[in-house]
């Protein structure tokens, strides 16, 4: 074992407190589970697993099951309605009346804050201990990477506090699991999502002072133990065949999504692809936080073709290689100089891998390396904004860069997600707060401050347009129509919207934009 993998297992292990027993709702529902999500009893497949038993869950199924093995006719709605208390209904209902779109994230904080969680048998909820703010719509609990975009809003409207006690909570699942999953649901254990947790932490650093990195060392420690494969199940890292390693996202299950079970059951793989496989790939492009896109599909095309496991994602990598560089800032604070320069070498070779396999001079942009092409992806993606959103690109790069970005990318509501329309919500024409963020920083990073200003202009114009037209701040927009919310994907467009909100008002705040 390399010797910095064998000291992350070493920090992992020790005075880390034993993760939760937690059953998923398949687990503690079976065949009731099923039926239920493959009889399309709701038409969001969430509902049922956010749904709480009113008694003991073991009870619930021999019910179901004595009805089945008597032969009698089991009526699904009446039975669900007499033996759970479903989720509220969602934040889309949530109007206002307020014209000024500041005042109405100001209100809208509020209604998307949710207190310290109490334990409810049964429940899917991963209970937290800390006030949190949710992304709103059908998301009814915190999500890890959209709470970083969350948190820039809230540092604008002067909620520190609020912001404190997310990196506390998300800490405490760090503890507690041994990562930070997808969102505070039992059926999200068995993955994360991009790991922001290093920029949440100098985020706070920027409010409360650098003690923060020392204080959050040995969660910084085990989220980078999780990635590297130290103390999980998974196969995040990947050795090149240089010897360098770089990562990829990896769902520790091969099994139908419990919130999607009913979509991914009935999506057939072609080919040699199995069923299973399918599974793992729509599960690890879930934690991507690109779920789904065309950037992981074979063809380019289908969902069906789905294969996240064989793409090194250039965003993920970038992320790793930023919390190598905040773990080896925080050992410095505490003296441990040694350790700290293994981090920063591995972050320094970080940083020559991402540039020797997810760089494509022929395109002139950063692109996720294709394990099975041995070569990098040729769709090119916004996920190419992140080495200069996190200042690992050269200046020469930049430049190749911006030929592609303004002709293809830029659109007249900010810059689009892919250069595919596939109806796939992560493709054109949608747009998205998070990368709108990463593309303006990095232009500003490397000196393109009037590109930078173009697209959160043309961004912050359509948020404007959409909400005065609606009264509503949406999870995506149609940046190419440029006068409607985005579309495609599993579900309906969502209001609230988090990360919309905190990106809306961190540029325009950063722009003095009205």
């Amino acid at each position: 074992m390399r010797p910095l993998l064998l000291l992350l297992t070493l920090i992992s292990f020790a005075d880390c407190p034993m993760a939760q027993n937690k059953e998923t709702p398949d687990q503690l529902y079976g065949p009731l589970f099923t039926a239920v999500q493959e009889s399309r009893l709701f038409p969001d497949s969430k509902t049922f697993v956010d749904a709480i038993p009113k008694e003991d869950p073991h009870k619930i199924q021999y019910k179901y099951l004595a009805l089945v093995k008597n032969g009698d006719h089991v009526d699904l709605a009446r039975f669900v309605e007499e033996h759970f208390f479903l989720p509220q209904k969602p934040l889309s209902d949530y109007e206002t009346t307020e014209t000024d779109v500041e005042k109405h994230i100001n209100r809208l904080w509020h209604v998307l804050h949710r207190k310290a969680d109490s334990t409810a048998a049964g429940s899917s909820l991963l209970p937290l201990p800390y006030e949190y703010i949710v992304p709103g719509g059908r998301f009814r609990e915190i999500y890890y990477w959209d709470t970083y975009f969350t948190m820039l809003g809230l540092r604008e409207s002067g909620e520190h506090g609020i912001i404190e006690n997310l990196v506390k909570n998300f800490a405490w699942l760090i503890d507690t699991y041994g990562h930070i999953p997808n969102g505070n649901r039992t059926y999200y254990l068995s993955r994360s999502q991009p790991p922001f947790f290093s920029l949440m932490v100098e985020l706070l650093a920027g409010i409360k002072g650098n003690d923060v990195y020392s204080t959050y060392l040995p969660q910084l420690q085990r989220e980078y133990a999780y990635w590297m494969d130290s103390t999980a199940a998974t196969r995040h890292a990947v050795t090149m065949p240089d010897g360098s390693v770089l990562n990829r996202y990896w769902d520790q299950l091969e099994l139908p999504r419990q919130e999607a079970w009913h979509e991914d059951t009935h999506l057939t793989p072609p080919g040699l692809h199995s069923r299973e496989g399918l599974y793992r790939d729509i599960r690890s492009a879930a934690e991507s936080g690109w779920d789904f896109s065309s950037r992981w599909f074979g063809d380019g095309r289908s969902l069906a073709t789905i294969r996240t496991t064989t793409f090194l994602p250039v965003d993920l990598n970038c992320l790793l290689y930023h919390l190598e560089g905040t773990i080896a800032k925080a050992l410095r604070q505490k003296g441990m100089e040694e350790t700290a320069r293994r981090f920063d070498a591995a972050a320094t070779a970080r940083r020559q891998a991402i540039i020797k396999w997810c760089w494509s001079p022929k395109a002139g942009w950063f692109t996720d390396y294709d394990l099975q092409g041995k070569r990098p992806a040729h769709a090119p993606t916004l996920a190419g904004m992140y080495p200069f959103f996190l200042g690992i690109a050269s200046k020469e790069q930049a430049r190749r860069a911006l030929p592609l970005l303004q002709k293809s990318f830029l659109k007249p509501g900010g810059v689009v997600t892919t250069l595919r329309s596939t109806g796939e919500q992560w493709d054109a024409p949608n747009g998205w707060a998070p990368l709108q963020w990463v593309t303006v920083m990095g232009l500003e990073q490397y000196g393109h401050k009037a590109l930078a200003r173009t697209v959160a202009e043309r961004w912050v114009r359509l948020n404007l347009r959409v909400f005065r037209q609606t009264g509503k701040l949406t999870e995506k927009y149609d940046v190419v129509n440029a006068a409607k919310p985005g579309g495609g994907g599993e579900y309906p467009t969502q209001d609230g919207f988090g990360w919309t909100n905190g990106v809306l008002l961190a540029l325009m705040k950063k722009y003095r934009l009205k």
